[in-house]
């Protein structure tokens, strides 16, 4: 530095400030290793702080297999309205449009009070029923650890269609039905999801079957007030965004007598990225879990089944 001060005549003061400028530069290069390795420990650090998450996610993209519940949520602060339609059965033909004038709705909302608790309130028209559900997580699938995912579900439904003149002496609570049911569901790969679903129905009025004699007078029998079903569903992915699904329900004592089938169906998935659109074929049109289950009127080997579908709005 001072040689290239004197050879261009450089007084003590430019030299004085390139030596500063100098000194600043090479002590900028010696603290630059310093800083890179400085940050490297940092991120290993957080890497080895940060809890590994090893839950599995997405064993299924809609609320519903088809007409079992899965073992999806709702988010947390997420508000989803649901309006699902099933038609009448598609047996009668153009009769009545393939059951387009035999329709039934049923209206939705659900709510994600915390990361592992849905509140949810609806109304069907088919028996004018009325439902409080609660759905809420009780252990996730792992990646290398607990091998499935477990969600309790609790409904409570009222059938505000019985007549006085029916029942006469009806009260309110007999109008009421109880179902729990744990779900239990299992990703074996991106494509594949399976679930089982214990289930218990408590009927303060049990399902009533009416049978028609050889000598023309009907006969009831009428169903236990505790039924009991297991549940069976499965996904499976055939594009990115469209998945076949299907779902079973078999009832552990069904009265022999009875009029009613065990709920089959058939449904189609669509994601389109901000939600799932769902398309089913059943043999049991009503939507709240005790009705599919204790009263599937549609007999899948005589043509006799509904069309519906879901749609659904993420608030």
């Amino acid at each position: 530095i001072r040689y290239f001060c004197l050879s261009r005549g450089l007084g003590d003061v430019y030299k004085r400030q390139i030596i500063m400028f100098m000194k600043k530069i090479a002590l900028l290069l010696l603290l630059v290793p310093f800083f890179v390795f400085s940050q490297d420990d940092l991120l290993n650090e957080l890497d080895n702080n940060s809890e590994v998450d090893n839950k599995v996610t997405s064993v299924f993209k809609a609320l519903k297999v088809v007409n079992f519940e899965s073992t999806k949520l709702v988010n947390k602060k997420d508000l989803y309205l649901i309006i699902a339609h099933r038609f009448g059965s598609v047996k009668n033909g153009i009769d009545d449009f393939f059951g387009l004038d035999q329709a039934v709705t049923q209206i939705k909302f659900i709510y994600g009070l915390t990361e592992w608790l849905n509140l949810g309130a609806a109304r069907s028209s088919n028996q004018k029923k009325y439902g409080l559900q609660a759905k809420y997580r009780l252990k996730y699938q792992e990646t290398d650890g607990f091998p499935v995912t477990i969600v309790g579900y609790n409904l409570i439904t009222a059938n505000t269609a019985l007549k006085d003149d029916i029942y006469p002496n009806i009260e309110f609570q007999d109008r009421l039905t109880y179902t729990s049911q744990l779900l239990i569901s299992r990703k074996f790969n991106d494509n594949l999801s399976l679930l089982l679903a214990p289930t218990y129905i408590h009927e303060n009025l049990a399902t009533r079957s009416y049978v028609l004699q050889e000598d023309g007078s009907t006969k009831t029998y009428d169903e236990d007030n505790d039924q009991f079903a297991i549940g069976v569903g499965g996904r499976y992915k055939i594009s990115k965004r469209v998945s076949i699904n299907i779902d079973y329900g078999i009832h552990l004592n069904r009265n022999s007598n009875s009029v009613y089938n065990n709920p089959l169906s058939i449904g189609v998935d669509i994601d389109t990225g901000g939600h799932v659109f769902q398309m089913n074929f059943t043999n049991a049109q009503a939507m709240f879990t005790e009705g599919f289950i204790t009263q599937g009127q549609g007999d899948w080997s005589d043509g006799d089944f509904f069309f519906g579908f879901n749609l659904i709005r993420v608030f």
